[in-house]
């Protein structure tokens, strides 16, 4: 009774839905200075906040009666379509990638939205034609999980519906710390003796005293060996086979990092491999729930990444990296981190 009521827009219950987006993303409700997320308030007749700060990542907070709710979700994810269409009259892509949000939801609430065994999910999936995903590690410094949703518009809004009936009878357990982002804390690569930020998908040069602490970074040793650290530095610092090429990558906050580690900051440097070799107990937080963690350094990194079955009687696997000095040192770096 309550999912009919609920996907009929006519339960008059006041709901809090979070969303996830990044603050510089082209067509994110924020773009107009205002102007979408008013008009978006005044058709929807939702609450809409959008948390400030200079963070790479933005909270948006949508209150109110649930078809007011639904209402703001669809405006969202139409917007969205246009802009994705819109950026499409100018690209060579031929296939059209679906509209993507991603929810914050505490993680309380989590195993309902999953069901025994996934058959919730499974069934939201299969019902509203959306995908659904539900991160496996809580959101950091807080008791909430992303859940990300791509599809059509309308696939989206049905998802939105179902969720929320999953929320209304499913109440959080307990406090929840709420996800709060950081602000931005940009990498920093050197390359050729030169520090460079990353932007997008392009690399621009960073001011002088950057690239000073590069030129004392060649002088330190060389990667450190997992498991172990380098107190002299706050970031990871590696030459690699010898060579006059040196790298650095401050620490970073998760979910900071851009997809794309800037080509062409050397001239087609020449691919290397390189070989590391991890305990067994360590492997699985490096591959992640179904490849994840691993997909990602290998995304992040640009390098090709390949861990060797496990053996019978040993208590190490190995991972191969293949790629540029660059590649294979970052890779290295994020493994570590991991």
């Amino acid at each position: 009774e309550m999912e009919s009521k609920v996907s009929e827009g006519g339960l008059n219950v006041t709901l809090t839905i979070r969303l996830l987006m990044h603050g510089k993303v082209r067509g994110s409700p924020q773009r107009a200075k205002g102007e979408t997320v008013k008009k978006m308030r005044e058709e929807s007749g939702a609450r809409i906040n959008i948390s400030e700060g200079n963070c790479p990542e933005r909270i948006v907070t949508i209150t109110g009666p649930t078809d007011a709710i639904f209402k703001a979700f669809a405006m969202i994810a139409y917007k969205f379509e246009e802009d994705i269409t819109n950026s499409m009259s100018n690209s060579t892509a031929t296939s059209k990638p679906p509209v993507t949000l991603r929810l914050v939801v505490p993680a309380s609430q989590c195993g309902s939205l999953i069901g025994k065994g996934g058959s919730k999910i499974k069934e939201i999936r299969e019902s509203t034609g959306a995908q659904v995903q539900v991160a496996g590690d809580m959101l950091p410094n807080s008791t909430e999980r992303a859940v990300t949703i791509s599809g059509t518009p309308d696939a989206i809004i049905q998802c939105v519906k179902q969720i929320c009936v999953v929320m209304l009878e499913s109440p959080p357990k307990g406090a929840t710390i709420p996800y709060r982002p950081k602000p931005a804390s940009t990498p920093v690569i050197f390359a050729g003796g030169q520090a460079y930020t990353i932007q997008g998908q392009y690399a621009i040069p960073h001011p002088d005293q950057l690239t000073k602490l590069h030129q004392l970074a060649m002088q330190q040793t060389p990667f450190t060996p997992l498991g172990q650290t380098t107190p002299a530095f706050p970031g990871t610092l590696g030459s690699v086979a010898g060579k006059q090429r040196s790298f650095v990558v401050l620490p970073v906050p998760a979910l900071t990092l851009f997809p794309c580690i800037c080509p062409g900051l050397d001239a087609s440097p020449p691919a290397s491999t390189h070989e590391l070799t991890i305990p067994n107990d360590l492997i699985g937080c490096i591959i992640g729930r179904q490849g994840t963690k691993i997909n990602e350094i290998r995304q992040m990194s640009g390098a090709q990444i390949k861990i060797a079955n496990a053996t019978e009687g040993s208590s190490e696997r190995q991972i191969t990296i293949t790629g540029t000095p660059a590649n294979i040192s970052l890779a290295q770096y994020l493994i570590n981190a991991r």
